[in-house]
Parts: structure tokens; C-alpha cells; sequence
């Protein structure tokens, strides 16, 4: 997943933060107070490293805040002299320069909110709620700037005559302008600042409670015999993680998910029962008051700009063009993965059946039996499997391997780099013809203060207009073995990180002017299709005997057990689509109403919104409930989490045309690296992927890869 946590609050930040009219006296007292910033704060200046890579050693939570406020203070006084130039507006004098404000703003705001993801703290937390509603004000001075907007406006009116990359950025500031309330009266754009910092607050509020849960909401087990089915060593870390909460027992912690991995294996229903349940109900009572406040704000919002609800506001900036789009995918493909969960479903009954039980399968039993479905099904051992696939050897001989076969990249671990943390490994990126392209970390670990999941970002992004090169990372959490002990991942675990990998190429190969413009900063429904079209290249068959080999004997995987790895990936995708589709159109449905409509009751929201679709199928929850679902109240996809399924669409197009075309080929490579991950937002999205594949997607590789076709 390409950042989420971070993407609004940045947004609004680094897009040009700027300020109304001032006087001179205002941009001077703001000019000292960068001058005047502390000279010992190396977030101050540009880091003087290779790429300007972070110095991670070399500040801390103490820095950020008057770096902060001096870099707000320096862009409002470069906006005040772009808005206020008595030259006639022109593309140089206005765009360009709002390209190039705010330098010392980004580098802070790049470095505080990637680090907040990854290493937070109380200190990091208290100082994301007071900057919240500071960057937001300072966004909203920007984009309700009448004289500033004014300049846009005339480009706008003008841009026949530029190149399209720089009509595209015309494009974009007019239409981020527009959406942000440029054309509103004074007292709409005050209403307008009240609602974005109000929900400033509320998504940051939002974040940190899921975070709370990841330490609060945890399951304690004193009874070491409730947890057969779990291996010695999986034992031991859940022993451990209690000892380092200070408490006595096992400690089980919640995965950002819905369901927790940890059902696959505990033989113990009613265990697994109080893991559900706790996974399903947390954050209920913090986040529950924020959605309901959340949604209105941004109903509110919506209408302030003239549409119905804030699905379609958004849909403005998305590929999908209206909720209608959205709204007919989805539900074209509920009812097929309905149908084929419940066809699972009838499989695992029947495994219950024939061990004596009685009960009717429920959501806390779906993967332990489903788990039993797959063994006899496949003969699939999981912890036969693992040992296959050792980290080091999935990240030198699996994905370096394939990129450097598809791309001509290689890598270079730089080990005289700062890291921000021990388990971070940094590489330099190189062209097939030695030239670098940039650094890429990444950090493969699970560790406390650490937000759930899997995502990329960049330190530095990369722009013509800056010469400046990319700094991207990647981050997973994957449970960290004990000292001395090989970190064995699951295959799931190895297709993430391909996965992340796709995106991290996006930003690596981006080749665009201006940074608004750059590597990822796409819509959000073509964001992840780089990604999910990088996630099989992990089962190409020469990438895989490159790196599937047992961390012991070195011994490649056993075609019969590879083969049953492979065949076993369509297995469960009933549930998979089901639980995703649910999510999603949850999410729309959370953002598909007006002003009037009153909520009082989150659960019953959700309830009568997967009834109306045909999808509250109870065995299945979605995969993510309301009140720790990040992505839509935190993390910028709101009316947005569909765009999983819209960009598979095109993943599954583009590596089936791939695979026709010869696979893992440098001439499959290059072409998607020139049409695709190195266009970012310069040019239209469909363009851009008619010019590589040289049509539309079509649906028909995405049925047959989530099996819903043969």
C-alpha cells in the first residue's frame, strides 16, 4: 500500500501551504524567524548526505516543532510574493515558483509524518495533534487565497499554448484550487477552514485511538494449554511479549485486520472466539463518536462545493469519474463472491460435520477449518513451506533478482548510512548502465510503535525541476525471530513484499519535472496497479528457483510442494473478495450521503449498508470494521478503498499481456517502465496505460486470477 496514514495531513502541508495577503512587515518578521531558527536543527538546511538521504542520527522529536514553524513561516512569505506579484500572472512566476516553495516545510513534514508510522511515541503522537489543525490552516490559506487563485485562473484560461506536461500542472493546481473551495465567498471559505481543521483533528484523533488499541486491546491467555495448536516458538514470543507488557501469561496483539492469523492454528474455539470478537469490537467507544462526526463534516463539505455527497466530490480526482462506476463494479462482482464463499463455506461445514462437532461455522472458525479445507485439499503443511522462503535470500535472490531481469537495476547495501532504526538496510539503486537512480530502505519488522500493515514512502521524491533524486522505503511487519534465528516468511508475507516493491519501482523510476506531478502522486484508484502488477512476478518460475531454496540445505523447493503453494492461491478466494468487497462498500456507503442524514448507531449503519448490497454474509466480516478502518478515517482513501479491485483490473491485464509477451523480459521491463512507473501524474492515466498495452483493460485476466472463473 502506497502511504495512507500520512498521505492527508502531507497533502495539505506540502501542496503548497501558503497564506493570504500580508504586509511587508509580515514577511519580514516571518523571514527572521527563519533566519533566527535554531542553527543546531539539521532539519533546517538540506541534509548534506548522497540524495539527500535523511540524518536520521542526527535529530529528534525535539526538532520538529520550530522546524515546523519556521518552515511555515518561510512558505507563507514565499506564497505572499508569488500571490502579490505585480507582474502579469504566467506559468513561470506563478506555478513554477508554488513548485519550488516550501522546501523547508516538506523536508519536516516528509520526515515527522514517515517517522511517526514507524517509530511513534507519546511525543510523536502529542505533536501530530497539535500540528493537525495548524497545517490545515495553513493549507486553507493557500487554496482560498483569492489573489493567488486568481493567477491560476488565468493560466488556466491560458494553457493552450504551454507543452502538456506543463498543461497537466496547470490542470492539477487549477482543479486542486477549485476542490479546496477557491470559488466560494468569504463566508463559505470560513465555514470551509472550521470544517478541514475540525477534521484535521478528527483523523488524527482517529489514528493515534487505533494505534491505543494496538497496545490496550490485547488478548491475555494464563492457560498455556488454551493455546495447542500453536507451535513452541510461537508460544515462547506471545511469553514474551506479556513479559515486556509487564504482564503475566501470553499476550496475543491484534493485527490491523479483521482477522487475526493467529485463528488458523488455535485448536481452541472459545479462544478463538474472544480473539474475533475483541479483534471486531475495539476502538468502538473512541472512534465510533469520530466516523459519525467525520462523515458529516465531510458531507458538509461536499456541499459546501455544490455535490451530493463526498463520494462524488472525490470522484473528481479519480479515474472511476462517478460513484455510479464504483457503485456497478462492486456489485457486479458481490454476488459471484458471495456465492463462492458460501460454496467454501459448505467445504469447511462439512470438515466440522465429520469431527463430531455440531455447531454451525462462525467467523472466529472460518481459518482454522479452512486451514484443515487446504491440507487435505492441497496436502499443504504451512510450516513445511516456510523454511523455503528465508528473508535475505526473498530479498536478494527473489526481488532484487526479478527486478534486475525485468529492469537491469541493481543494488548496493549501504551499510555507512544513518537508519532511524537497527533493523532498517539501506541500498543504493542502479541502471543496467551504471548511473543511480536513488535509495531504497527498507524495514521488513513488526515492532512496538510501529503502525499495522504494509506501505512505501519517500523521503525524497524525485523532480527535474529540483534535480533532485528518489529516497523511497518500504515497510512490512513481519514477526522478528528470535536472536540467531532465521526470519522464515509466509508466502503471503513474500507476495507483500513484491507487492510494496511495485510501488517502491513507481517512485524509483519516476522521470517527471514537477513534484506534484511525480512517482506515486497519482489518483488514488491507478496508485496501486504498478504494485498489485509487481505481486506475480514472486511465482515467475525462474525467480522462484532462484530463491525458494530451504535456508538449511540450500535445497530448492519440491516441485510437488511448489506446486501445491501455487495452487493453493486461488484456494479461499470466495472469502478474500468477499471480506474486501465488503470493506469497500462500506467505505462508499460511509461517504454516499447528504447534510440531512442523522447516524447514530455505527454498527447499524454498517449492517443495513451489506444488507443492501447482498453482502452481510456473517461467516464473512469485512475486512475491515469502521472503527479501525485507517484507510477511510485516517489514511486518505476515503470513497477510495475500492481502488484495490479497480486497479487489479489493470494489474491482472497488464501481466497477462506481459506473460504473452515473452514474461520476464528487459523489452517488457523497459516498456512499462518508459509507459507506466515513469509517466507518475504527468500525463493522462488511460493514456498512459493504452500507450503500454496498447487498449483498455478488460476484466477477464482478474476473474481468473481470483478464481471466480476458470
Amino acid at each position: 500500500m502506497r502511504k495512507t496514514l500520512i498521505a492527508t495531513t502531507i497533502a495539505s502541508a506540502l501542496l503548497l501551504s501558503a497564506c493570504s495577503s500580508q504586509n511587508d512587515a509580515d514577511t519580514k518578521e516571518q523571514t527572521t524567524q527563519v533566519q533566527t531558527a535554531n542553527v543546531d536543527n539539521v532539519l533546517m538546511k538540506p541534509s548534506p548526505l548522497q540524495y539527500m538521504a535523511p540524518e536520521f542520527d542526527k535529530f529528534g522529536t525535539s526538532d520538529y516543532e520550530p522546524a515546523f514553524d519556521a518552515g511555515i513561516a518561510q512558505q507563507k512569505a514565499q506564497i505572499t510574493a508569488i500571490a502579490n506579484n505585480p507582474a502579469p500572472a504566467t506559468f513561470k512566476n506563478t506555478l513554477v515558483e508554488l513548485e519550488l516553495s516550501g522546501e523547508l516545510l516538506d523536508r519536516v513534514s516528509t520526515a515527522f509524518y514517515n517517522l511517526s508510522g514507524l517509530i511513534s511515541n507519546d511525543e510523536y503522537q502529542r505533536i501530530a495533534a497539535k500540528m493537525a489543525p495548524v497545517l490545515s490552516a495553513h493549507s486553507d490559506d493557500i487554496y482560498l487565497n483569492k489573489a493567488l487563485f486568481s493567477r491560476v485562473e488565468t493560466i488556466n484560461g491560458n494553457k493552450a499554448k504551454l507543452n502538456a506536461e506543463d498543461q497537466r500542472l496547470v490542470e492539477f493546481y487549477y482543479t486542486k484550487f477549485v476542490n479546496a473551495g477557491a470559488k466560494l465567498d468569504e463566508a463559505q471559505k470560513a465555514k470551509m477552514r472550521e470544517i478541514n481543521a475540525e477534521l484535521a483533528k478528527l483523523s488524527t484523533a482517529f489514528s493515534q485511538n487505533v494505534l491505543k488499541s494496538f497496545k490496550e486491546d490485547v488478548v491475555l491467555v494464563t492457560d498455556k494449554s488454551e493455546l495447542a495448536g500453536l507451535s513452541d516458538a510461537e508460544i515462547a514470543s506471545l511469553a514474551a511479549a506479556a513479559k515486556k507488557a509487564g504482564k503475566e501469561g501470553y499476550m496475543i496483539t491484534l493485527v490491523n485486520t479483521t482477522q487475526q492469523p493467529i485463528l488458523s492454528s488455535l485448536e481452541n474455539r472459545k479462544l478463538r472466539e474472544r480473539i474475533f470478537k475483541a479483534s471486531t469490537t475495539r476502538a468502538q467507544n473512541t472512534n465510533g463518536p469520530i466516523i459519525i462526526k467525520e462523515t458529516n463534516l465531510r458531507a458538509q463539505k461536499a456541499a459546501l462545493l455544490g455535490y451530493k455527497d463526498w463520494a462524488s466530490y472525490v470522484m473528481t480526482t479519480r479515474m472511476a469519474k462517478t460513484t455510479e462506476n464504483v457503485y456497478g463494479i462492486l456489485d457486479d462482482l458481490a454476488p459471484k463472491a458471495v456465492n463462492k464463499a458460501k460454496a467454501e463455506a459448505a467445504e469447511i461445514q462439512k470438515v466440522i460435520d465429520a469431527s463430531g462437532e455440531t455447531f454451525t461455522v462462525q467467523p472466529w472458525d472460518w481459518a482454522f477449518y479452512s486451514e484443515k479445507v487446504r491440507q487435505a485439499k492441497y496436502d499443504l503443511d504451512p510450516a513445511l513451506v516456510k523454511p523455503y522462503f528465508e528473508m535475505q535470500s526473498v530479498i536478494h535472490n527473489g526481488l532484487f533478482f526479478a527486478m534486475e531481469k525485468l529492469y537491469g537495476i541493481t543494488f548496493k547495501e549501504r551499510k555507512d548510512l544513518p537508519l532511524y532504526h537497527e533493523d532498517v538496510m539501506a541500498f543504493e539503486v542502479f541502471n543496467a548502465d551504471g548511473s543511480a537512480i536513488g535509495l531504497f530502505y527498507m524495514d521488513p519488522y513488526a515492532r512496538e510503535g510501529k503502525r499495522g500493515g504494509a506501505w512505501m514512502s519517500a523521503y525524497v521524491s524525485q523532480s527535474g525541476l529540483k534535480g533532485t533524486k528518489p529516497v523511497i522505503y518500504n515497510a512490512q511487519n513481519i514477526p522478528k525471530p528470535a536472536d540467531g534465528q532465521p526470519t522464515l516468511m509466509t508466502f503471503d508475507e513474500v507476495t507483500t513484499m513484491f507487492h510494496e516493491f511495485g510501488h517502491a519501482a513507481h517512485g524509483l523510476f519516476s522521470d517527471v519535472k514537477y513534484p506534484s506531478l511525480a512517482g506515486t502522486a497519482t489518483a488514488r484508484d491507478f496508485v496501486e496497479f504498478p504494485s498489485q502488477a509487481n505481486e506475480d512476478w514472486n511465482i515467475e518460475p525462474t525467480v522462484l528457483a532462484n530463491y525458494a531454496k530451504h535456508y538449511k540445505t540450500g535445497e530448492p523447493i519440491p516441485k510437488e510442494l511448489l506446486d501445491k503453494v501455487l495452487e493453493s492461491q486461488n484456494f479461499n478466494q470466495g472469502f478474500g473478495t468477499t471480506e474486501y468487497l465488503a470493506a469497500a462498500l462500506l467505505d462508499m456507503e460511509w461517504h454516499s450521503f447528504g447534510v440531512d442524514k442523522k447516524i447514530t448507531d455505527v454498527q447499524k449503519f454498517e449492517h443495513d449498508a451489506l444488507e443492501k448490497h447482498g453482502i452481510a454474509y456473517y461467516p464473512v466480516p469485512p475486512r475491515y470494521k469502521s472503527c479501525y478502518f485507517s484507510h477511510t478515517f485516517a489514511g486518505g482513501y476515503s470513497a477510495g478503498y475500492y481502488a484495490y479491485l479497480w486497479t487489479e483490473v489493470f494489474a491482472a491485464d497488464a501481466f497477462a499481456h506481459m506473460t504473452k509477451q515473452g514474461g520476464l523480459t528487459r523489452d517488457n521491463g523497459d516498456s512499462f517502465r518508459k509507459e507506466i512507473l515513469s509517466k507518475g501524474n504527468s500525463r493522462d492515466l488511460m493514456q498512459s496505460y493504452i500507450e503500454f498495452r496498447g487498449q483498455k483493460p478488460t476484466t477477464d485476466a482478474l476473474l481468473k486470477r481470483r478464481g471466480l472463473v476458470k
